[in-house]
């Protein structure tokens, strides 16, 4: 796709929502494959934490775990919890925020607001990156998805809000980090390819 097409796309598609930000270095969509075209296209690696790993329960202090190099944690007043891949607030009507380390080029989510029984309901979700990015939109499930990419300094936390008719449970399905390996890292992964080229003419 060329480069006008993916932003006149992309101008179409964030219609059903709006971000303050400075244009020039975030990039945002709510269509998972234009966020998955736009990072790819700058080099990234794209990994995905379905909280799988995660068992089912209540953590008062936060939850945490690591998807390829990226390692993140999950807090929210009252607690967080657990159930069937969702990671969720405990109370509701109260903001669920992710730390990563390191930071990440891109980050994106199916983030969406839940009952008291895990049940989705429409919702209006504010989402803040680290460097106060901050969009605003609706929600009705876990298909809905919004994804960031900074082309200026890595983001490392995002914090999510969501508001509905009564009491709402801020809830990710999933997560999809883009990240691109840092320029020594590449270099590292050039030199190995020699080195082992070499050995292989030695054999």
């Amino acid at each position: 796709m060329s480069s006008r097409a993916l932003i006149a796309s992309v101008i179409a598609l964030t219609s059903a929502g709006y971000a303050t930000a400075d244009v020039s270095s975030i990039f945002y969509t709510v269509d998972a494959a234009a966020w998955t075209a736009y990072s790819t296209n700058a080099g990234a690696s794209i990994s995905t934490e379905n909280f799988s790993t995660v068992s089912n329960g209540f953590y008062g202090s936060g939850v945490a775990g690591s998807v390829s190099g990226v390692s993140w944690t999950a807090n929210a007043i009252g607690g967080v919890t657990a159930s069937a891949g969702l990671v969720s607030t405990s109370n509701g009507s109260t903001t669920l925020s992710f730390a990563f380390a390191p930071g990440v080029n891109g980050i994106a989510g199916n983030i969406y607001g839940t009952d008291a029984k895990w049940v989705a309901v429409p919702a209006v979700i504010t989402v803040t990156l680290s460097d106060s990015t901050t969009y605003v939109g609706f929600s009705n499930g876990p298909s809905d998805f919004i994804g960031f990419y900074s082309t200026a300094s890595t983001i490392s936390s995002l914090s999510i809000a969501v508001a509905g008719t009564g009491v709402t449970y801020a809830t990710v399905d999933n997560l999809y980090f883009a990240s691109v390996p840092a320029p020594g890292a590449v270099a590292l992964i050039g030199l190995a390819g020699v080195v082992a080229r070499r050995r292989e003419r030695r054999a």
